[in-house]
């Protein structure tokens, strides 16, 4: 009996890499292939057969949307599985991937059941559910960071950049008390958004760079933004009952500029620490690492950094 296979198109490797990891581990008899984007996923696309595309949307050279497109026009791909995976959740982008002819929509960022059971769904579709379930999966913990941690890691520890390993997993002795609400994200896409005001408590640190959205598996949270550059963003949180875990997939909203100018930035936590030197500390300091190659994003970073509008101040609550 064939192997199913899937493509995973996505121009950040950490993705990738992520996303086949979490297939091979649960259905062992799968293959992956993946492309860094569009462009080179159709040339795959053009030569062999796949069971299942999973693909981001915004990349470099051809778009997801475009590549969904071209497959649609195609007579041997017309009803091949197509899942968007892409951090473009709002309500217009989901109808365009819907009237383009996806199959599925997974928003960043994820857990390993959200990406696992709109795969089973995609499949069950097109009747190859069945093939692929003939692997016995394997068990899963059900937290995305702990999954991606072990799919990277390969079961060791992570080691944190220079922080000690016990502050980077738990730093804190005393349980947290409980959030505020998170605020819903941003409404469009990468530019000129309506920008997306949340409460931060008068004790919040009283200056940064700015402040932002960080959407992670465990909920969205209202971030202040004290350093930021091409490659990653350093950010201040308040701490939570559930503490970030090294790995997680996660999403900023980085609102910038006098016209409340908003990035969606994808990315991953790389380091987890207590943001002041004691043990009871109500603040996370978060080294957020940038995955896109998107070349609009980057140029909106870079002009950032340049132009010097990410050195504005804020007081928390105002």
């Amino acid at each position: 009996m064939s192997k199913i296979s899937v493509l995973v198109v996505d121009d950040a490797s950490f993705i990738r890499d992520l996303v086949k990891k979490c297939l091979r581990n649960y259905f062992p008899g799968i293959r992956t292939e993946d492309a860094v984007n569009g462009k080179k996923a159709q040339a795959m696309l053009a030569k062999e057969a796949f069971d299942l595309v999973l693909c981001d949307w915004e990349m470099p050279e051809m778009s997801g949307l475009e590549l969904l497109t071209w497959c649609r026009e195609q007579d041997n791909l017309k009803t091949m599985p197509f899942v968007m995976v892409t951090s473009r959740g709002d309500k217009e982008n989901v109808v365009q991937a819907i009237q383009a002819g996806v199959s599925g929509y997974v928003s960043k960022p994820f857990t390993n059941e959200q990406l696992l059971t709109k795969v089973k769904q995609a499949l069950n579709k097109v009747g190859k559910l069945d093939t692929l379930m003939n692997s016995a999966p394997t068990k899963m913990n059900s937290a995305f960071g702990n999954d991606s941690l072990s799919a990277l890691t390969g079961g060791k520890p992570a080691v944190v950049g220079g922080a000690p390993a016990a502050a980077a997993v738990n730093p804190f002795a005393k349980p947290a008390a409980a959030a505020p609400a998170p605020a819903a994200a941003p409404s469009r896409g990468l530019l000129n958004s309506p920008p997306v005001k949340a409460p931060v408590a008068a004790s919040a640190p009283a200056s940064g760079r700015g402040q932002g959205q960080l959407r992670l598996p465990s909920g969205t949270q209202q971030c202040v933004i004290k350093a930021l550059s091409i490659k990653e963003a350093l950010l201040v949180v308040k701490r939570t009952d559930t503490l970030p875990q090294i790995l997680d997939s996660a999403v900023l909203d980085l609102e910038q500029g006098d016209n409340a100018e908003i990035a969606r930035l994808n990315g991953y936590l790389h380091a987890v620490v207590a943001f002041e030197p004691k043990p009871d500390s109500d603040w996370l300091q978060l080294t957020f690492r940038f995955v896109d190659q998107d070349a609009q994003k980057l140029d909106y970073i870079s002009r950032l950094i340049a132009r010097g509008t990410a050195q504005k101040h804020f007081v928390p609550g105002a």
